[in-house]
């Protein structure tokens, strides 16, 4: 039987070392074959001809300009399936990875299961969680059980189904792809993730964390970090963008006043915080996404 062919793709937007850490990281993986592609988004400080020069190994995809985090990884989704990969890495920039992880995702691999995913630690504290996945409301869409910000203790099972896992780290399979299509390129930065992971639970594919899989991440680096009004701004607009894609009829009876609720909930958190700038970034990114 032939090893899977893995493809890694990673979304650039300057800050090159970091790339060129994750490439490296990357490349010292225990997995082969693994293929690596760096999709740059317009860079402006020498990314693509630093990342070529380090590692002449690897496929630099220069798209032009920044266009965002959806459209920017289906270019290098698009590369990778063309190439007949059996599956493909979606992984942040701003991340490393532990050697094992690429063959600890392959291995929970299985038919009927679309999306696996690592354990997700904080580059800054690396026992902490930053993400590992989690269950949906069917009521209100939102994402459930996160344990985010807690300690790590281990103890976890093989494997444990999801309904989502962050774009941060995904590894997809050839087939789900082909069935559910790539990223919704109307959402710029933040929630196709959440978008595909629910196309991906409708057209009944299982989603998995594998634990024993881990990476380490650098957070809301590309936005300017969290808070920040470029991360408020996106993160407002796609939201919007996301549940009227999803919610219809009788349904915003109940998410309407959610959302409501949560707009209230962010803005007098942003206030409290004195952070003006990121409160009208935040609320101008909910009328653009009502108007898109």
């Amino acid at each position: 039987m032939n090893t899977p062919l893995v493809y890694a793709v990673t979304l650039a937007w300057n800050r090159c070392d970091d790339t060129m850490a994750c490439v490296a990281s990357l490349l010292q993986s225990t997995y082969q074959p693994l293929r690596v592609i760096v999709c740059d988004n317009g860079s402006t400080d020498g990314t693509p001809q630093a990342l070529r020069a380090a590692f002449p190994q690897i496929e630099v995809l220069e798209l032009g300009r920044n266009l965002g985090f959806a459209a920017g990884a289906n270019a290098g989704l698009r590369q990778a399936l063309a190439a007949r990969a059996d599956h493909i890495l979606l992984i942040n920039n701003d991340t490393t990875v532990a050697p094992s992880m690429v063959e600890r995702l392959v291995a929970a691999t299985a038919p009927g299961v679309g999306i696996v995913a690592p354990m997700i630690y904080y580059a800054a504290a690396p026992d902490t969680i930053w993400s590992a996945g989690g269950l949906r409301s069917r009521w209100t869409l939102e994402q459930l059980h996160d344990l985010r910000g807690r300690h790590d203790v281990g103890g976890w099972p093989k494997a444990q189904a999801r309904d989502f896992v962050p774009g941060c780290a995904m590894l997809l399979s050839r087939t789900v792809l082909e069935t559910v299509g790539l990223f919704d390129e109307r959402f710029f930065m933040y929630y196709e993730d959440s978008d595909l992971c629910l196309r991906v639970r409708r057209a009944d594919y299982r989603i998995l964390l594998a634990p024993a899989a881990q990476m380490w991440h650098k957070v809301a680096i590309s936005s300017g970090g969290t808070d920040s009004p470029a991360e408020r701004y996106a993160m407002a607009r796609s939201s919007v963008l996301f549940f009227r894609k999803h919610v219809h009829g009788w349904q915003w009876m109940i998410v309407g006043p959610f959302r409501l609720g949560s707009a209230i909930k962010t803005t007098v958190r942003l206030l409290w915080l004195r952070r003006l700038t990121a409160t009208a970034a935040y609320w101008r990114g909910l009328f653009d996404g009502w108007r898109r």
